[in-house]
């Protein structure tokens, strides 16, 4: 008789912990009703961290000027996200033509400005003081505006964590800030400025 003979199964199931890859589809991804409703935007401030970016959207009507979502995404993810937001940019101006252009600040006002003076004009509620993450991205227009889906794609169930609404003439002041940001990281890391092609997920 073997060791194991006339013994029951084992019904506990396998000891230990259990690895195993899961993927699945942010099309489907479940929106809480808290993050349905989304959150209007005038425009976003970018600042690099060790180990991420954090977007901070940013609405400007009325005082004091206000963070209206906070989104934190590594820096893979981040840089994956900027090839779908110009290609959605390149459909959008294909159909509708390029988006008016926004009046700029002169350019010693923009010279003496520090991310420090910046927070200082800015109320950061306490709720939004941590951000959200995201390691998915969906994008999509209409004649007027672009919209975001951050999204956590995480098991079981992907879902939205921040639904961010722009107008379409704001977009192309996001992709230089973006692309911007992601150009000074990689110099100082010394990877040349170049973006890695964009994951399936961030469509």
């Amino acid at each position: 008789m073997s060791e194991n003979e006339g013994k029951e199964p084992d019904s506990e199931g396998p000891k230990g912990p259990i690895n195993e890859q899961i993927q699945h589809s942010p099309v489907s991804a479940r929106i809480p009703p808290a993050v349905g409703r989304g959150c209007f935007s005038t425009g976003a401030i970018v600042f690099e961290g060790p180990n991420e970016f954090v977007i901070d959207f940013v609405i400007r009507l009325g005082q004091p000027h206000t963070i209206a979502s906070r989104v934190v995404l590594s820096h893979q993810v981040f840089a994956q996200f900027m090839q779908p937001l110009k290609e959605n940019l390149k459909m959008y101006e294909e159909r509708f033509g390029k988006p008016p252009g926004l009046p700029q600040p002169k350019a010693a006002e923009v010279q003496n400005t520090t991310i420090a003076d910046l927070y200082e004009q800015l109320k950061l509620p306490d709720e939004l003081m941590s951000g959200v993450y995201a390691n998915a991205v969906m994008i999509g227009h209409t004649p007027s505006e672009f919209w975001f889906d951050f999204i956590t794609n995480f098991f079981p169930k992907s879902a939205v964590s921040s639904r961010v609404f722009l107008t379409s003439q704001q977009i192309p002041g996001l992709v230089d800030t973006l692309n911007t940001s992601y150009q000074s990281f990689m110099r100082k890391h010394g990877g040349g400025g170049q973006t890695p092609p964009p994951s399936p997920e961030s469509n």
